[in-house]
């Protein structure tokens, strides 16, 4: 069997192990939600403060490629905005299915996987993926909701988005970290350990909440949701090794990262959204359902390949 799937497989076997825990109700919704909140403000958080808080700026800031991540992942943007439009979707619903074809599941697939598989040292371009797809299109796809349902685009709507995103733990711990790293302040130790410590329960409880979600999601529509895993799991992430590889030069390590988290399934914040204003949200279900199950094959496809950079 591939030794890249070998590796993967107990990532997926936790996913499974909490769908399976889903299903049969032992871990119920309210407990899952409970456990993603756990894993989304404090696990998770305390795993990337710790990163960021090592790195040096040089490490964290890349034109190329943020130039290369943000060039290959709008280009699939607006495909499937302008195929959601030629199938005379409005504005709000093609803004949703846009967000399935390029937003995947960085924090809680994505940072326990690359950590592990592709080193720490893969935090660091994952950073610059995360800001992109927190402070751009999480912000766009608002933006394109509120508009497309007639309201108007006032200084109130920009406050919000703004106050969502200092709200984001993610967002918070990686700037926070950043800012300690900036003054070049030692953790201490009794810090570094309560920050190891909590942090390596973020892997575990991500993987198990990811499974644990995906049982109450459909797989309905599930034309509509194929097409936008294939954008997902496949344009994506060529488009990304295409601008990464072939137009702006991106450092072969980086261009790795990039690639593989550019072929990361679906993220689960993108249902929440649909969910939160009505959109298309059993589309969105069925998109992260499918390309969960799939990136099984095409996320070992795509390793396999950039490990070889």
């Amino acid at each position: 069997m591939d030794t890249i799937l070998l590796q993967l497989i107990p990532f997926f076997a936790i996913i499974g192990l909490g769908y399976a825990a889903g299903v049969t109700k032992i871990f119920p919704p309210e407990a899952t939600a409970a456990l993603s909140k756990f894993v989304f403000f404090f696990a998770l958080s305390a795993m990337l403060f710790r990163f960021a808080a090592n790195l040096s700026l040089s490490e964290i800031f890349d034109v190329p490629f943020i130039t290369a991540y943000l060039s290959g992942t709008m280009l699939i943007y607006l495909i499937a905005t302008a195929i959601a439009m030629i199938r005379r979707k409005g504005m709000q619903e093609a803004a949703i299915e846009a967000q399935c074809a390029v937003i995947g599941n960085v924090g809680f697939l994505g940072i326990p996987v690359f950590i592990i598989l592709l080193g720490p040292q893969s935090i660091g371009p994952v950073m610059l993926a995360l800001a992109v797809d927190l402070i751009l299109f999480s912000s766009l796809v608002v933006i394109l909701i509120t508009a497309g349902g007639g309201d108007r685009m006032t200084a109130a709507v920009f406050k919000k988005v703004a106050f969502s995103l200092f709200k984001n733990p993610m967002v918070v711990s990686i700037t926070c970290g950043i800012v300690w790293s900036f003054f070049n302040i030692p953790i201490p130790k009794p810090m570094n350990d309560f920050l190891d410590i909590l942090g390596a329960a973020a892997a575990p409880g991500a993987l198990f909440a990811i499974g644990a979600s995906l049982a109450d999601k459909s797989a309905g529509q599930v034309k509509v949701a194929s097409w936008l895993s294939f954008c997902k799991l496949v344009l994506h992430p060529a488009a990304v090794a295409f601008f990464a590889l072939y137009v702006f030069d991106v450092a072969p390590y980086a261009a790795a990262v990039m690639i593989a988290l550019a072929a990361l399934p679906v993220a689960g914040n993108v249902y929440i959204i649909a969910q939160h204003y009505n959109v298309a949200p059993q589309r969105a279900s069925a998109a992260i359902l499918i390309s969960t199950i799939l990136s099984i094959i095409t996320l070992t496809v795509i390793l396999k390949y950039v490990m070889s950079f």
